[in-house]
């Protein structure tokens, strides 16, 4: 008897310290992805769909929070299934998100059904950038609609698609208001640099006086 109390308290535990559901929720989509078709474009939209659950909702609407969360689901099944995953662990690479922007444009109310629409739009030496979009199936309407730059560490998205496609692959050009992202990114990375800098030499004028 005393061992289902320590059962029991462990997974206690374990669903205090860690958010299990989500870490479940990658490895099922995972393997659906990977029980899926691949998909030899590494461009092409791929779509999944889901619908608003009373755990998602925030004064009876998907949380803006939940929107982020279901985008991370999406980008694990397209890159499973479009082989960047694959053409990681054989670079010995990963990845990480570098940034995000999402423009709400539409509430998801509960019950409804949405497809999340991702696709990798192009890339530069450093990181991919992908936009995803959820798109209600009621009417439509892109209620949704994501940026995000998905940086390669310890190689870069030239060689990833060189080695998926066998040949060098040229980038495609950025959309406008994609480019208006890159550089707003940009301008303020060289801000932080230059205000860590300058924090940087305060400090180390301050050390000099004492």
């Amino acid at each position: 008897m005393w061992w289902v109390l320590w059962v029991l308290a462990a997974l206690l535990a374990l669903f205090c310290s860690l958010d299990v559901w989500y870490f479940l929720r990658v490895v099922v989509v995972i393997v659906r992805a990977w029980l899926q078709p691949p998909v030899k474009d590494v461009t092409a939209e791929q779509i999944v769909t889901g619908r608003v659950t009373p755990h998602d909702i925030d004064m009876c609407h998907m949380n803006n929070a939940r929107y982020l969360r279901e985008c991370d689901f999406a980008r694990f099944s397209l890159f499973t299934r479009n082989g960047v995953f694959k053409a990681l662990r054989a670079l010995r690479a990963s990845m990480v998100v570098g940034a995000t922007t999402i423009r709400y444009r539409r509430a998801l109310c509960i019950g409804e059904g949405y497809e999340l629409r991702s696709r990798i739009v192009t890339w530069d030496d450093k990181a991919f950038f992908l936009e995803q979009r959820f798109v209600s199936t009621k009417d439509g309407l892109v209620c949704a609609v994501m940026y995000c730059k998905q940086s390669v560490i310890r190689s870069s998205p030239e060689k990833i698609m060189q080695h998926l496609c066998k040949r060098k692959v040229e980038s495609p050009e950025f959309p406008k208001d994609l480019q208006h992202w890159v550089n707003f990114i940009s301008a303020s990375s060289l801000a932080l640099r230059a205000e860590s800098g300058a924090l940087r030499a305060e400090s180390g004028l301050e050390e000099k006086n004492k």
